[in-house]
C-alpha cells in the first residue's frame, strides 16, 4: 500500500487488508505500506487514522517508511492511493515487470473496475487524502478502502 506520507491512507489500507487475510494460508498475504515522500519516516500513523481503523475493529501497528525501488523485488502487488503516488512509483520502476505490479487500489472496487487508469476518469480511482481533516473524512476514506479491498480479496480468491 502506498500513499504520500505513509501515515493516513496506506497504513489504514494495510490495517484492513492484514486483518482480513490474517487467517489465509493460500495465498499467504504479507502486507506492508510506504509513502512516496520522506516527511514522516519513523513516525507512527496519524492519530485520527489509527483511531478510525481501531474503532472499526482492526488491529495494526505501523511505522512510516518511504517507498524504494527495491520494493519492486520484494513485492508482488503495489497498490497506490492517487495519481501522484502512481506516477512517482512508476518512475522508480526499472522495467515493465516492475511497472506491471502497480495499480490504483480503488481499481479493485467492483463499482470502479471498468475505469481505465490512463483515461480522463483516472481521478475516480483516487483515495482522497484525509490528512488533518475531520474524523468523518477518515471514516469516508476507510469505507473506500474497505470496498476496494473487498474487491481485491474477491479477485484473489477466484
Amino acid at each position: 500500500m502506498v500513499c504520500m506520507g505513509n501515515i493516513c491512507r496506506s497504513p489504514m489500507a494495510a490495517a484492513v487488508l492484514s486483518n482480513r487475510t490474517a487467517s489465509w494460508s493460500t495465498p499467504k498475504i504479507i502486507v506492508d505500506s510506504a509513502g512516496t515522500g520522506p516527511w514522516h519516516v519513523g513516525q507512527g500513523a496519524h492519530p485520527t487514522s489509527q483511531k478510525v481503523w481501531e474503532k472499526a475493529g482492526y488491529k495494526h501497528t505501523h511505522t512510516a517508511r518511504q517507498f524504494q525501488s527495491s520494493d519492486f523485488y520484494a513485492t508482488d502487488l503495489i497498490l497506490v492511493m492517487d495519481s501522484s503516488n502512481f506516477t512517482t512509483v512508476l518512475k522508480l520502476a526499472e522495467n515493465n515487470e516492475s511497472r506491471s505490479k502497480v495499480f490504483y487500489l480503488r481499481s479493485f472496487d467492483p463499482a470502479l473496475r471498468e475505469i481505465d487508469p490512463q483515461s480522463a476518469d483516472y481521478h475516480k480511482l483516487e483515495v482522497p487524502d484525509p490528512y488533518n481533516q475531520s474524523v468523518e473524512a477518515y471514516e469516508e476514506t476507510l469505507a473506500m478502502l474497505e470496498r476496494a479491498i473487498d474487491g481485491l480479496l474477491e479477485e484473489l480468491q477466484s
